[in-house]
């Protein structure tokens, strides 16, 4: 660096180096997540991640995860970036979308949980149905507040698409984590999808980050089972 100032997760990447040249992480150990490295060095996970960046770019760790994950409609893989209704218009399914609630709002609880700068976001909620009219998810998508997002409230999403306002935006998702469980509807959401109180539904989290690990999206969905499920592939890529 021109500063001749040492980063702090260029501090933590050349300590964990020396640790895995030396042997004491020897080859193919796993290196200990995120909360216990953001622990021994006293920085945030962000910074850890940072760190673990340029180990993984240097070529001294590699990540073995799985290779992807995708929710299924009726078999059929929803996996297109352009998001969920182009894939399903794909496969020839027709759907509508009706947004309940498009505002700029303040969550202190997710930006305490994912470490972010400000707790203002931009909250999307969004029932999707079939022509027929049944609803088959609700969906709640939170963005960050950068500047190119604040008048969302007011114009609206570009194309209906969130995918397409993250991008026209210069928000491009690159990495993340899904978690999936069943859980039966509140009284809100069974009045909202149309069906009985205590209804099962799965429900998806799915948070995203960019490449330089700033905040993307963090979707929760209702999905009704019968038409949902998850697919994993996986594996390990050699180094």
């Amino acid at each position: 660096m021109t500063s001749g100032v040492t980063l702090k997760h260029e501090r933590i990447a050349a300590i964990l180096a020396r640790e895995i040249r030396s042997g004491r992480l020897g080859h193919g150990n796993r290196l200990p997540g995120e909360v216990e490295l953001a622990r021994r060095f006293g920085v945030s996970r962000n910074t850890v991640r940072s760190a673990l960046a340029v180990l993984t770019a240097d070529g001294l760790i590699a990540t073995r995860t799985g290779k992807g994950s995708f929710v299924l409609f009726d078999g059929r893989p929803l996996d297109d970036p352009l998001g969920w209704t182009h894939a399903l218009a794909e496969h020839g399914v027709e759907t509508s979308v009706r947004v309940l609630r498009l505002e700029l709002d303040e969550d202190p609880e997710l930006a305490e949980q994912l470490e972010l700068d400000s707790a203002e976001v931009i909250v999307v909620e969004r029932i999707r149905s079939l022509v027929d009219g049944e609803a088959i998810s609700l969906e709640r998508s939170t963005l960050p507040a950068i500047e190119a997002l604040r008048d969302l409230p007011e114009r609206g999403l570009d194309d209906g698409s969130i995918i397409s306002t993250l991008t026209n935006a210069g928000v491009h998702l690159a990495q993340g984590e899904q978690r999936l469980r069943a859980r039966p509807l509140t009284p809100d959401e069974a009045l909202l999808l149309g069906r009985p109180e205590d209804t099962w539904f799965l429900h998806s989290r799915r948070t995203s980050w960019t490449a330089d690990n700033q905040f993307a999206e963090q979707v929760d969905s209702l999905l009704d089972p019968r038409h949902f499920e998850l697919s994993l592939t996986y594996g390990e890529t050699p180094r």
